[in-house]
């Protein structure tokens, strides 16, 4: 067997490239390193980052997370040195140098891991291992001779899933009132005998019980905005009135999420309500959209030859996690975030159901279907933590009626408006338009893979009813129309094939056409223009465009009437499955034909009168100046009507909450952002003010003498900055083109002082194994855009500063334009700002003893925007050189009080 300590380690940073042969750690030239990894197997940690660091994107060796994933499928990593020492028990290296010699122990303590009795995750490693070996895997030779041969065959994946059972239909809740002292009991079991009484958050629970009152009006749920500052707990406090009356009443609650991040904690805090984690598992269910969750019948095309190459590896390891995974939740669950980034442009994204081509029971593997399986979970489980996209789907399209959220929580609530605002938009646009034709006809020419078309899906179906028959042939006939491959070649050629290619086609012209008379069509980003005065050529092809999309239409709509009538005329061969399949084709085609419909409706617009409740307009998709789809968009003035409508009005109990709720504004501005000013009664309101001492432990610095657009300045000021707080410093960026920019012109500096920097859109790897990193390392910092503002949750000294390049202004998109001028001009605008400020104020302080500043690169900083920050919060305008001083003493203080964590001493994260 190979010795992994005869194997050279390599390890590449911002700091310098180390390699490790023949007991001997030297400091090596990247071209060194890099004909060193072609030459002989080569240890690294994360590959496609090391090779973004040696400027060799292509770089392959043995890594060491691969084997990992191999290894413990399903348990977490922090994917670096240090992570991997902890994970490991290893001694954490002293510094970058010493990371080389770490990769060969840590091999040598995993390799030593499939000898050993106590591998919990044994059972189909064998298997695995020939197939990986088959596919020529790197570490596949090591693991020759490791692996026991199993005495009996291996229950791998397939066979080893449990199957989920039917049950009945859950009765309805009963009617219960909560009691208070009851409330008050089951928030002091939640939070333990010993915790610190926290009377904001008991009068937080308290309120949040009114929302499981019984209601007493038609169309108006007994309905709470509530505020409730960092610090209060909010958490445990709707968790104790929400499972106390789960329990009394046997219902659901729905616990509704923005972020991944939060769905993490809420499962985590589950094993508060039941400690047993068996217990926990079937009463509290997490769910999310189909397009999350592994599907089984994609990856077994996968392991059967529908991948080549790394990919078919990638498939090998998903397979793994597989059989060991929670819940298959691909995106955010168990499955490391790491792991899809390691194969680069062979994603994990073929092995969802990104399409909606399921084909329920018909599917061989449907009784174990993970999807199915938390679908029907959720039915019987008091807590459901699934998010505001997926609540609102359901409730739109009227999916899952028997289970429709009645009592909700809409946690990170200050993000109702932008899920709404996502959720009930449409887009004609040719991405959607390709996506819709491979979804009635299928596989077209040389095409591989396992889509199906309507007729594949319904076979049985066209066989037994001839008029549901001839209704799939039309549809496919008239899905012709659609865009086909390579459409957008032929637009940029001006070669459009068929009424909807012309259609997009004379969208990219009049798009062009007018973004050059305002100087923006060679700015290289996306462009558009409103939709108003269309020219002939215009108005012409979406009259051809909707005759085409009628003729699909009526088709469509005939099957969806064919097979109800199927359902209730109950044939022979029309058995639980068959009978599970149709139902769930009506249910998909139900989408698309609403779809279409929606589509028809946006062209009947065009030379036609506008519409006063929706904004349309034109664009053109592009990314540095490639184009990647055309359309014609329509989103709601005022998403929250149907959101109103559709999700709030069927509910019994509604609670939206958030740190930031009313947005900078007031409580009219919460109302009008949750829909509860569509309510016939409104919404009662609840307010409680955060605990922290904001005043003694956070600032506000305004930096003044930066000057906008200088890149040199900016770069400047955030490497300083940097150092003076110690890293722990979270940037934040308006442009992903200025995040690179300074990036690139500060990580060496930083690195070279032993300071570790990640970005977003730079470092090969997902925005969580990025938080993750930087809560892991005292001493890292992270850059980072909009998503980064309010889904980062670092307590203690791994969070201490928090830079903004410049003021979040909005985007002058058209429809922000509109909703500007309908919502009262520049004070629509503040409020935006001012909430968008808040957010990233609050990723500073998250635990009383935390300490730090909060520092803005603009001198243009408004003073009216000002009242974002918290009563109290020092506010200072200064100099770049002053800011250094104050957060650096700031950076001192707060050290010493988290001394334990071993500031001084060197961590790696790199």
């Amino acid at each position: 067997m190979i010795d992994p300590a005869a194997l050279p380690a390599l390890h590449a940073s911002h700091g310098g490239i180390w390699l490790r042969e023949a007991d001997r750690t030297a400091a090596v030239a990247k071209g060194t390193a890099i004909a060193r990894t072609a030459e002989t197997p080569t240890l690294l940690l994360n590959a496609p980052l090391t090779g973004q660091r040696l400027g060799y994107p292509d770089l392959n060796g043995l890594d060491l997370l691969e084997l990992w994933a191999f290894i413990h499928p399903a348990r977490f990593l922090v994917p670096t040195p240090k992570g991997l020492a902890e994970a490991l028990d290893l001694p954490r290296p002293a510094s970058e140098s010493d990371i080389p010699e770490l990769l060969q122990a840590a091999t040598a303590a995993l390799l030593a891991t499939l000898e050993s009795s106590a591998w919990t995750e044994r059972e189909g490693g064998w298997t695995a291992a020939q197939a990986l070996h088959r596919l020529r895997w790197p570490w596949a030779p090591l693991l020759a001779g490791r692996i026991a041969t199993p005495k009996e065959a291996e229950r791998w994946l397939f066979s080893k899933l449990p199957e989920w059972e039917e049950n009945p239909p859950r009765p309805a809740p009963r009617t219960v009132t909560l009691q208070p002292d009851a409330v008050v009991a089951r928030l002091e079991q939640l939070t333990g005998a010993e915790a610190e009484a926290r009377p904001g958050q008991r009068a937080y629970a308290a309120a949040a019980a009114e929302i499981f009152r019984p209601r007493a009006h038609r169309d108006q749920p007994n309905m709470l905005l509530a505020e409730a500052g960092t610090g209060i707990g909010k958490t445990l406090g709707y968790l104790a009135p929400a499972s106390l009356w789960a329990g009394e009443a046997q219902g659901t609650v729905w616990i509704s999420t923005y972020t991944k991040a939060l769905q993490r904690q809420l499962d985590r805090e589950s094993l508060r309500l039941f400690p047993d984690p068996a217990v926990a598992a079937k009463r509290v269910v997490v769910r999310k959209g189909r397009e999350n969750y592994l599907c089984l019948l994609n990856l077994e095309d996968a392991l059967q030859g529908g991948f080549a190459g790394r990919a078919a590896i990638l498939a090998q390891l998903v397979a793994r996690w597989a059989a060991f995974t929670k819940d298959g939740d691909m995106i955010g669950g168990d499955l490391p975030g790491w792991l899809p980034t390691l194969f680069r442009r062979n994603g994990s994204t073929a092995l969802t159901d990104r399409r909606g081509e399921c084909i329920y029971a018909g599917c061989p593997h449907y009784r174990k279907c993970f999807i199915e399986r938390s679908a029907r979970a959720s039915a019987d489980a008091d807590i459901v933590i699934a998010n505001h996209a997926l609540v609102m789907i359901n409730a739109a399209r009227g999916r899952e009626t028997g289970q429709a959220p009645q009592r909700i929580v809409f946690d990170e609530g200050h993000h109702l408006f932008d899920a709404a605002d996502s959720t009930f938009s449409v887009a004609l646009s040719g991405q959607e338009a390709i996506e819709l034709r491979r979804w009635v006809m299928g596989p077209e020419g040389n095409a591989r893979g396992r889509r199906r078309g309507l007729a594949a899906r319904l076979s049985d179906l066209a066989s037994y009813d001839e008029q549901g028959g001839e209704a799939i042939r039309a549809a496919a006939e008239a899905a012709r129309a659609l865009p086909a491959d390579e459409w957008l070649k032929r637009i940029v050629a001006d070669e459009p094939f068929g009424p909807v290619e012309q259609l997009l086609a004379a969208v990219r012209g009049t798009v062009y056409a007018r973004a050059a008379d305002t100087g923006e069509a060679d700015a290289g980003y996306g462009l558009e223009t409103e939709l108003a005065e269309p020219d002939g050529a215009l108005v012409e092809a979406a009259q051809e465009a909707a005759r085409a999309l009628d003729n699909l239409l009526r088709p469509l709509t005939h099957l969806g009437k064919r097979m109800e009538a199927v359902i209730e005329e109950a044939p022979d061969w029309l058995d639980g499955a068959a009978r599970a399949r149709v139902e769930g084709a009506i249910a998909s085609l139900g989408w698309r034909r609403d779809l279409v419909t929606a589509w028809l409706a946006l062209l009947a617009r065009i030379g036609g009168p506008a519409d006063p409740d929706f904004v349309d307009w034109l664009a053109v998709e592009r990314i540095e100046g490639r184009e990647f789809d055309i359309g014609i968009h329509r989103h709601w003035l005022d998403p929250t009507r149907p959101l109103a409508q559709a999700v709030l009005k069927p509910a019994q109990g509604v609670l939206i909450t958030s740190a930031t709720l009313k947005g900078g504004g007031d409580w009219d501005n919460a109302a009008s952002r949750s829909g509860a000013n569509h309510l016939p009664r409104g919404a009662e309101q609840f307010e409680a003010n955060s605990p922290f001492d904001y005043p003694e432990r956070s600032e506000v610095l305004i930096v003044t003498d930066i000057k906008r657009g200088d890149i040199a300045a900016l770069s400047g000021a955030y490497a300083r900055l940097i150092e003076a707080a110690g890293g722990g410093t979270l940037g934040l960026f308006t442009a992903i083109r200025r995040l690179r920019a300074v990036h690139a012109r500060i990580a060496d500096r930083l690195a070279r002082a032993g300071l570790p920097l990640y970005a977003q859109h730079v470092d090969p790897m997902d925005t969580g194994t990025l938080i993750d990193i930087f809560r892991d390392d005292p001493r890292a910092s992270l850059l980072g855009t909009d998503a980064l503002r309010d889904g980062v949750d670092v307590p203690g000294h791994s969070l201490r500063l928090v830079v903004m390049e410049g003021v979040p202004w909005s985007k002058p998109t058209v429809l922000h334009a509109a909703r500007k001028l309908a919502g009262g001009g520049s004070a629509y605008d503040d409020r935006l700002i001012r909430a968008r400020m808040a957010q990233a104020f609050g990723r500073l302080i998250r635990r009383a003893e935390d300490r730090g500043s909060f520092v803005i690169l603009s001198a243009a900083m408004p003073s009216r925007l000002l009242s974002a920050f918290p009563p109290g919060t020092p506010i200072r305008r200064l100099t770049l050189d002053e800011a250094i001083i104050s957060v650096s003493g700031q950076s001192r203080a707060g050290h010493g009080s988290h001394a334990a964590l071993g500031h001084q001493q060197f961590e790696s994260g790199t």
